[in-house]
């Protein structure tokens, strides 16, 4: 594994809280390679501000599934509270308009219940389901799936 890749990994497992394998094919050595080894690692915006711009594509585009990757990360990386999730999906609302916005609000409830569920019966999030929802959101099987 090159330098570029291990780079890249490393930024997108600290972007999404993931415990994400090197995997094979171009598209993910792209997205790994580029997005995260030369884009997220870039300097010039907080990971937060990057967060909460690629929330708002993620939402204006109606990508709930990858919103809902979002707000887990925005939320294990302590980049946003719940409260100012739901007032970006407020905010949103008057811009991408109200079933856009709507989804992203259910998307941050759905999120914040799982994961006040998993901290009252003492776990925490599981980091290998992020991981393995991610991957089947892609190719249609997860990580241990043939």
């Amino acid at each position: 594994m090159d330098e570029l890749r291990r780079t890249g990994l490393a930024k997108m497992n600290e972007v999404y809280g993931w415990e994400m394998p090197d995997m094979p094919g171009d598209f993910f050595a792209l997205t790994v390679d580029h997005l995260f080894g030369s884009i997220w690692t870039r300097s010039g915006l907080s990971m937060r501000d990057k967060r909460l711009m690629t929330l708002s594509v993620v939402t204006a585009l109606g990508l709930q599934d990858l919103a809902e990757v979002q707000v887990n990360a925005a939320l294990h990386n302590e980049e946003l509270s719940a409260a100012e999730l739901r007032e970006v999906a407020i905010f949103l609302t008057h811009y991408v308009g109200f079933p856009l916005g709507s989804g992203l609000n259910g998307v941050v409830e759905r999120v914040n219940a799982k994961r006040m569920k998993a901290a009252a019966s003492g776990g925490a999030p599981d980091r290998k389901a992020n991981v393995n929802d991610a991957v089947r959101m892609h190719t249609g099987k997860g990580l241990d799936e043939e």
